[in-house]
């Protein structure tokens, strides 16, 4: 049988701590370390120093090499011209959103504004995907005898990239330490 609690009610369980435990606000901050400490600002600058970020045009230029390396091994290992062309337009779909992008992102970091930062991030974030989505939809009418595997080939290997450039810059900074 359900029955129906007031206010008066509620208020009077909880002085008497008789509660659900998901209602005891205390519960929400269990689990966390409540000797947390804030950096200072000597900790943090050493923490920057030890972890430097990752330029936005490194990774473009490894993605770049990449994909040049790509589709020069598709135009020697499968003799077909239009594999290398449709390799070298799924590099192409990802390189140039990616520059736009990086272009924006390298822009907005000078902004002091925070939420205004992050508006725009979102905002060039949508015109690279559409721009992507451009770039793979003009595909057919750009190259001649599209493969779309190749296409897709290339398109993969050069995202893929950006995570083994975030890997570099990671075993860069462990060596350096």
């Amino acid at each position: 049988m359900n029955t129906i609690v007031n206010d008066s009610d509620r208020s009077s369980a909880s002085r008497q701590g008789a509660l659900p435990s998901w209602r005891n606000a205390d519960t929400a901050d269990e689990g966390l370390d409540p000797d947390f400490k804030p950096l200072t600002p000597e900790q943090a600058a050493a923490w920057r120093q030890r972890n430097p970020a990752t330029s936005p045009w490194r990774v473009l230029g490894l993605q770049a090499l990449v994909g040049v390396l790509l589709v020069v091994l598709t135009a020697v290992f499968s003799g077909r011209p239009q594999w290398a062309a449709s390799v070298a337009w799924g590099v192409v779909s990802v390189m140039l959103p990616a520059a736009v992008f990086a272009r924006a992102l390298v822009r907005q970091m000078r902004l002091k504004q925070a939420g205004a930062a992050l508006a725009s991030l979102f905002v060039w974030e949508l015109v690279k995907i559409v721009l992507t989505i451009a770039l793979l939809l003009a595909a057919p009418k750009v190259v001649a005898g599209l493969s779309w595997l190749a296409l897709v080939a290339g398109f993969v290997v050069t995202m893929k990239v950006s995570w083994l450039a975030l890997g570099l810059q990671w075993v860069h900074n462990r060596q350096k330490a």
